[in-house]
């Protein structure tokens, strides 16, 4: 009999902060290596619609589902190795709460900025804390020149006792290009493409250090 596949949840409780784009990469680089289904859980179909687009294949299963019973039985999936799940930005969706306690890991994507840091404590303190889910928060959309920012952003995010990332995530149009031609972040070539993915690479080098210990 199979193992059951590890479910990676990427959650925020707003919008805007780089989570579907989160997603996309994290899924694209492991798909490399595991079987991987990802799940767009978010009613505004972002996810899917970006996969609809690809003209060059993505290397994953794509399921769009929002119930909220069926999502709380990712784990009975059967077939592959990793399941990834972008989810809605609305912190008391019933997606969100049937998603986060079937979760294996989180990862809470959120730019640096202090309004965006405080709303990413609430959901760590509301959501997540209380599902006692292994999870780091990922520093998106950093600025490139003032990435003394994102250093204090994880300074103050330790000194609270939240796990993050010590990779970030720079701020390039590539994200955006790349989703508009269809294509994943480890396909597009354009400028500061490499860049781009090798931000990413280095997080889920991170997150599967995490799922060693």
């Amino acid at each position: 009999m199979s193992s059951p596949p590890k479910i990676i949840v990427v959650s925020n409780g707003k919008g805007g902060v780089g989570k579907t784009t989160t997603t996309m990469a994290l899924a694209s680089i492991l798909a490399e290596k595991y079987k991987l289904l990802a799940v767009d859980a978010d009613s505004q179909g972002s996810f899917t619609w970006w996969v609809q687009q690809s003209k060059k294949g993505i290397g994953f299963d794509l399921a769009q589902e929002t119930d909220p019973q069926l999502l709380e039985n990712l784990r009975n999936v059967v077939g592959y190795d990793l399941i990834i799940v972008d989810t809605p930005p609305a912190l008391s969706s019933a997606t969100l709460a049937a998603v986060i306690p079937a979760a294996d890991y989180l990862v809470l994507p959120t730019p640096p900025a202090p309004m965006d840091l405080a709303v990413l404590v609430e959901t760590v303190k509301r959501a997540i804390t209380p599902a006692k889910v292994a999870h780091r928060v990922l520093l998106t959309k950093v600025d490139t020149r003032s990435l003394g920012e994102a250093l204090e952003a994880q300074k103050t995010l330790r000194e609270l006792g939240i796990p993050v990332c010590t990779a970030f995530v720079r701020a390039y149009k590539a994200h955006e290009r790349a989703a508009l031609e269809g294509m994943t972040i480890t396909q597009w070539r354009g400028r500061n493409g490499r860049e781009a993915e090798a931000d990413y690479r280095r997080v889920v080098d991170e997150i599967q250090q995490d799922w060693r210990k």
